[in-house]
């Protein structure tokens, strides 16, 4: 399905006693709760934006997340703890953070798990506080790795961005299928489950990336409830990118790497 294909799995335990849905359910599910968090307003349904305006929840326009840290954490009552990520902030985005980021810092920081169950509400959802300890760790899990998708894309521009890439904003785009996603679910794929656009800042220049979220099987042997396969490409916004794209297709199909499995 990709050039450059990875999956993400989590074994994070939730403590809910509830055994009535099992716990892999409940976790691909959190999952799904926990990206849709993320998303832009623009993909919000009329109701939901209007639970929006009625919680009086103040968004930032760089990650979709609520700015008034302590309002979110009396009203859930839950952690405000929250972990520096290995994403590196561009220095576009610097003077212009969130006021709930942190400016000392040159990496992004990832909501805490009142922060999260704040969004969730925001977008409709009707969250279980016991949960969020699991979707703050899925979350912040796989979004490490797709940085780390990004950075393996990024590396083929080393010569002219010594320095590497750094992140500038994101968008969710959960209903805004991509063609690749359209053409993969005609081909008999199912669609994926969310979508995110990542704005990296390549040395000044603004590069956009395409993530797509599908369900993935647990490896055999594994400990992880979840799993989930990344699909992390350049956009076509530029000849450079359809070069990439097309010259890493061909490498993984002369490198027979597509036959593995099959015999």
């Amino acid at each position: 399905m990709t050039s450059a294909p990875s999956s993400s799995s989590s074994s994070s335990k939730n403590n809910n006693n509830d055994t009535s849905v099992p716990w892999s359910v409940r976790a691909s599910t959190i999952f799904k709760k926990a990206a849709a968090s993320s998303s832009s307003p623009s993909s919000s349904s009329p109701d939901q934006q209007q639970n929006q305006q009625n919680n009086n929840v103040v968004i930032s326009s760089s990650n979709r997340m609520p700015t008034n840290l302590e309002a979110t954490s009396q009203a859930s009552g839950l952690s405000t703890s929250r972990v520096t990520s290995h994403i590196p902030v561009s220095p576009a985005t610097q003077d212009n953070l969130p006021k709930h980021q942190d400016t000392n810092t040159r990496f992004w920081q990832y909501p805490s798990e009142s922060m999260f169950f704040a969004a969730m509400r925001r977008k409709g959802w009707d969250p279980d506080s016991e949960d969020m300890k699991s979707v703050v760790a899925i979350h912040n899990a796989v979004n490490e790795r797709c940085w780390h998708e990004v950075s393996w894309w990024e590396a083929r521009h080393e010569s002219t961005c010594p320095s590497g890439a750094t992140l500038r904003r994101f968008q969710g785009r959960p209903k805004d299928y991509s063609p690749k996603a359209r053409l993969l679910n005609l081909l008999g794929y199912k669609l994926p489950f969310d979508r995110h656009d990542w704005y990296v800042d390549r040395c000044g220049r603004e590069v956009r990336y395409v993530i797509d979220f599908y369900n993935a099987a647990v490896p055999p042997g594994s400990p992880a409830p979840a799993a989930v396969y990344l699909d992390v490409r350049p956009a076509l916004d530029s000849v450079e990118a359809l070069v990439d794209r097309v010259s890493v297709q061909l490498g993984w199909m002369t490198s027979m790497r597509w036959m593995a499995g099959k015999e």
